[in-house]
């Protein structure tokens, strides 16, 4: 095989079941900064508990029905697999945060724009991007621009909270990159389990050196965390990582972004967040940016770029 690079479509549609399987991991994932927003614990803890019960649900499937495939994981499979998770922990680790620092509509619209990051990641990696390609993003960012009101909202507390959002964004478009070559290879059980259990080891380190309670909540506090973990990350999170051994990572995080309307909806039934109704512009937009990009792919399904 030559080792000439060869240079393929960023975005290209997905499967059917893919967008099926997309659309629930969505609704799933849009409850995540409501109930983060709603629980009185830690932060750094909200995020280190979901990681430890994601992992500590999967480990004894994958410890029963896996156990070949994990003892044949290859030195790469691993290497990546456990960098995916580094970077899901820094990932939560940023935006679980932000959500102390400004409303669940700004963080998760900020969160929203990994897209922008995942199709720079693959551009560089030596995919081709088409032009309606970016014109779908910056339209779809624009819609995210007005749903924040960043333009609008300078407060220094808020500003924090845009910037560890941002920050999220970036290692969230990198993590998902990553997964999607780990899973051409590794099942979703196996592949989430380690980058879960990564993570959380990864989280404990940063939680016991800034001394994060990891205790002492109220019963309400717990059951959210079981909540969230049940929801936002076993079935959202695990679903995405599903998908992302047919469907390009780009795609995959285009489509995230419609979790900006949806936690934007829960925020405003359950905490009394409601935006003004200048923010339904910005959701029109958001859909129509979508859209265009997805349009715009190709029919035949590609890979992102050549291998990590």
């Amino acid at each position: 095989m030559s080792s000439e690079r060869v240079r393929v479509n960023a975005v290209a549609r997905p499967p059917v079941a893919d967008l099926a399987w997309l659309s629930i991991a969505v609704l799933a994932i849009s409850t995540s900064g409501p109930v983060i927003a709603a629980c009185a614990a830690p932060a750094l803890a909200i995020a280190l508990w979901r990681c430890v019960l994601g992992a500590g649900a999967t480990a004894p499937f994958v410890a029963w029905r896996r156990r070949g495939e994990v003892a044949s994981l290859t030195k790469r499979e691993w290497r990546l697999a456990l960098l995916s998770g580094l970077l899901l922990g820094a990932h939560l680790g940023a935006w679980v945060p932000s959500l102390r620092f400004t409303s669940v509509a700004s963080a998760t619209a900020l969160v929203a724009t990994q897209p922008v990051w995942a199709v720079v990641i693959a551009r560089m990696r030596g995919a081709v991007v088409r032009p309606q390609v970016w014109v779908g993003i910056a339209i779809a960012l624009a819609g995210v621009l007005v749903v924040t009101g960043i333009d609008v909202s300078r407060e220094p507390r808020a500003l924090v909270g845009d910037g560890l959002a941002l920050a999220g964004a970036v290692f969230m478009a990198v993590n998902v990159t990553v997964g999607q070559e780990v899973r051409q290879s590794v099942s979703t059980a196996t592949y989430t389990t380690i980058s879960y259990g990564s993570s959380g080891v990864a989280l404990l380190v940063l939680c016991v050196a800034l001394q994060v309670p990891l205790g002492g909540y109220s019963a309400r506090d717990w059951w959210l965390l079981i909540g969230l973990t049940a929801i936002a990350q076993l079935l959202g999170h695990t679903l995405i990582n599903r998908v992302l051994a047919t469907t390009p990572a780009t795609v995959t995080s285009l489509a995230i972004l419609l979790e900006v309307p949806g936690a934007t909806l829960i925020a405003a039934w359950w905490l009394g967040q409601v935006p003004p109704l200048a923010v339904l512009p910005g959701i029109v937009l958001l859909f129509a940016g979508l859209t265009l990009v997805i349009l715009a792919g190709d029919r035949r399904l590609a890979t992102e770029a050549p291998p990590i």
